[in-house]
C-alpha cells in the first residue's frame, strides 16, 4: 500500500522560510511531485523530481525561491521554500507518478498525500 504523509507546513511572515518533507512508504524511485490549492482556485503544479534525483522542473512563480530534493535512502522527499510570499499561501500536497516521463500536470500522479497548511503573512 502506498502512503505519502507530507509534514512542515505552519505560518511565517513574508520574506521567511519553510521547509515541506513527503515521507512515501510502499514505492522507491519514481517520479515527484508538489502541488498546491489556495481556497477557490484550482490545484497548480510547483515542482518535480525525477527518481534519481538528477532532474528537477519549477513553475515559473517559484523558480529561485523554492527547491525539490529528495533522499532515496530515506524515501523522502522536500520542498524548501525561500522568501515565501503571500501568495504562496495554500494546502501543499506531494504526490507520486508511477510514470517514466515527468510531468507537471496534477490528474497524471496517481497518489497524493493529505496536505499541509502553509500561510505566508505580509
Amino acid at each position: 500500500q502506498v502512503q505519502l504523509v507530507e509534514s512542515g507546513g505552519g505560518s511565517v511572515q513574508a520574506g521567511g522560510s519553510l521547509r515541506l518533507s513527503c515521507e512515501v512508504s510502499g514505492r522507491t524511485f519514481n517520479n515527484m511531485g508538489w502541488f498546491r490549492q489556495a481556497p477557490g482556485k484550482e490545484r497548480e503544479f510547483v515542482a518535480t523530481i525525477s527518481g534519481s534525483g538528477r532532474t528537477t522542473d519549477y513553475t515559473d512563480s517559484v523558480k529561485g525561491r523554492f527547491t525539490i530534493s529528495r533522499d532515496n535512502a530515506k524515501n523522502t522527499v522536500y520542498l524548501q521554500m525561500n522568501s515565501l510570499k503571500p501568495e504562496d499561501t495554500a494546502v501543499y500536497y506531494c504526490a507520486l507518478d508511477r510514470g517514466l516521463r515527468m510531468t507537471n500536470k496534477a490528474y497524471e500522479y496517481d497518489y497524493w498525500g493529505q496536505g499541509t497548511q502553509v500561510t505566508v503573512s505580509s
